[in-house]
């Protein structure tokens, strides 16, 4: 059974970017192949609206394949619950948005390359807590280079 991902906007950059391009682009051939079932939302095509056009036609590629979740109230609660808990700032709302999505929508784990408000060590406990805290299951936050499957 696949493993139910939710892929920020850093991911699909991440394609492109110098020394972690090896790992997302591996990310993405293992969702092609089945062995992870991608998440995205509306958000991350916001996002990605202002994004080269190589890294809008990579979300494209994968748009097919993805399962599409709303932004529904209890994701924007859960959001609100991230923020009243100090976890980041206002500003970087949207980020706390992508986790929130990723809690409510089922996926085991949201993968992302932002380490200053997400894949971060002291951040990813507090999101947890908040999650238990609403009645929400806990979530794995990784980069893609941490969850790709490796040949032996």
């Amino acid at each position: 059974m696949a493993i139910r991902i939710y892929a920020d906007t850093s991911v699909y950059g991440g394609v492109f970017g110098s020394g972690i391009d090896m790992a997302s682009n591996e990310f993405f051939e293992q969702v092609k192949s089945g062995h992870f079932e991608l998440v995205t939302s509306s958000v991350v095509a916001d996002e990605l609206a202002l994004a080269p056009e190589r890294v809008r036609g990579q979300f494209e590629i994968f748009l097919p394949l993805a399962d599409v979740v709303p932004v529904e109230e209890k994701s924007i609660a859960l959001q609100q619950a991230y923020l009243q808990a100090g976890i980041m700032g206002l500003k970087w709302a949207a980020d706390a948005l992508h986790v929130a999505l990723a809690t409510t929508n089922r996926c085991r784990l949201i993968v992302s390359w932002n380490f200053k408000h997400i894949v971060h060590f002291d951040k990813i406990p507090l999101y947890n807590g908040v999650n238990l805290i609403n009645g929400c299951d806990t979530l794995s936050i990784n980069t893609p280079s941490e969850v790709i499957a490796y040949e032996d």
